[in-house]
């Protein structure tokens, strides 16, 4: 199957995980990073979720799942190994038009969850459509080894340029080889070993010699 790649925001979005184990324990902490409002519905929890329940950072149903129990979600994830359940679960969201993921089980999904690297605001995903996890872990891996820190750096950077660049008043195609002449195959390196001064000959080099990097360059220093 070909699934349509989206990065959805969830913040203060009403999640649903049905299951406490390390499973859903590794669903609910990805649904927190990206500040979704979770509720676990399960008759225990995973000792990584007992703080999290305690904390109220997220809200414990200390039960099994009963129909109605998906009312007013956006997202629901089931992370149980009870086949029932699973498949009462995937049900109900469908007739909701929710939004459905059944760990493991791709048939019962209208959306699965890549393999994921995150550097700061910089997400990179691998998708293998659900037909091997495996390679998609190693792949994650592998690009997890390529793809360090710095390009969280690097990306603040950008950024911060962005606004800059747009305030010129270019047209839009002048703006996009801008922004391209900026993305230096060197800016890796200099931001890894602080060579502030390259970065800032550089970028000077194409936006003119009067824009001001002083807190840009800060900023990247911290």
């Amino acid at each position: 199957m070909n699934y349509f790649p989206v990065s959805l925001n969830i913040r203060a979005r009403h999640c649903i995980v049905i299951g406490g184990g390390k499973v859903a324990a590794r669903k609910v902490k990805a649904l927190l990073d990206s500040h979704g409002k979770v509720t676990v519905i399960s008759p225990e929890l995973d000792r990584e979720l007992e703080p999290l329940a305690r904390d109220h950072a997220i809200q414990w149903r200390e039960r099994g799942f009963q129909p109605g129990d998906l009312a007013g979600a956006f997202l629901v994830i089931a992370a149980t190994d009870d086949v029932k359940v699973q498949e009462a679960v995937y049900r109900e969201a469908e007739a909701h038009n929710q939004l459905v993921n059944v760990a493991d089980v791709p048939k019962w999904c209208n959306f699965i969850l890549p393999a994921t690297v995150r550097r700061g605001e910089l997400t990179i995903s691998v998708s293998t459509a659900g037909k091997s996890p495996a390679l998609a872990k190693q792949l994650r891996e592998n690009l997890e080894k390529q793809y360090t820190d710095d390009y969280d750096l690097l990306l603040q950077v950008l950024g911060r340029l962005r606004p800059i660049v747009l305030a010129m008043g270019q047209p839009h195609e002048k703006n996009k080889i801008i922004f391209e002449n900026l993305l230096h195959r060197d800016m890796i390196d200099w931001l890894h070993t602080q060579d502030w001064q390259a970065l800032t000959d550089h970028i000077r080099s194409i936006l003119g010699k009067d824009i001001p990097l002083d807190d840009l360059v800060g900023h990247a220093g911290q």
